[in-house]
């Protein structure tokens, strides 16, 4: 009775497992989506700042629901609640974007919106850890060498990206460039929210794939351990 009363709660902990990730994975492009027509057009200015709450407060829900797996490894909780803490931060940032779109000029919305762009790329990059560390819990060799190597990849495009930014805002500050890099600068300066929704679609889809891939793991197994 103990043996089967054990396994139900590990199927009832997998199955939220199943549900936090099939949220995490629709919420991670709708996410982005939301913010940036937020932040760049008319079309969901009608709901002021509910379309960005709900849509980050939905990544909070999916990380709560993989909060019921495994509580006693110490490492996988520690990563879980740096997850969940940025995205909790994250919800709470989230209504700037609306806020920047209405008062661009506005010195305290523009400083909030470079802290969410931020503090969304540690969220993504703290949620990289979250599926290795889950994968490394589940017994499937192959899954779990394909999240590794996905994960690298991942840290080192959001380094890189992290990097990108440092640099173009360096540069602006500098006095004397060559024209012909002044030119590139106020090019890019028009088009920079596009240029880093662009940058941050690879490393998002490769989260996205380690999301899918780790829940159809858990599934088969789920099923295959019914059988």
């Amino acid at each position: 009775m103990h043996a089967q009363a054990k396994k139900a709660q590990l199927l009832r902990a997998l199955g939220q497992v199943v549900r936090g990730l099939s949220v995490l994975f629709w919420s991670l492009p709708v996410t982005l989506l939301v913010c940036v027509k937020t932040a760049s057009s008319e079309l969901l200015t009608p709901f002021g700042i509910v379309p960005p709450l709900i849509a980050t407060g939905s990544l909070v829900y999916g990380l709560w629901q993989l909060s019921g797996f495994q509580k006693q490894e110490r490492v996988w909780s520690q990563i879980l609640d740096r997850a969940k803490l940025l995205s909790v931060a994250n919800v709470g940032l989230s209504p700037f974007v609306f806020w920047w779109h209405a008062l661009p000029q506005e010195p305290l919305y523009q400083v909030a919106l470079g802290i969410l762009m931020v503090s969304s790329l540690l969220f993504l990059f703290n949620l990289n850890q979250v599926m290795l560390r889950l994968a490394l819990m589940l017994p499937d060799e192959t899954l779990r060498l394909e999240t590794r190597f996905f994960t690298a990849l991942n840290l080192r495009l959001l380094v890189a990206l992290v990097m990108a930014a440092a640099g173009f805002l360096a540069l602006q500050q500098v006095n004397a460039l060559p024209e012909l890099l002044i030119q590139i600068l106020l090019v890019l300066e028009a088009i920079k929210h596009l240029v880093l929704v662009f940058l941050i679609l690879l490393p998002l889809a490769m989260t996205m794939t380690m999301i899918w891939k780790i829940k159809e793991a858990i599934l088969l197994s789920v099923f295959e351990g019914q059988d």
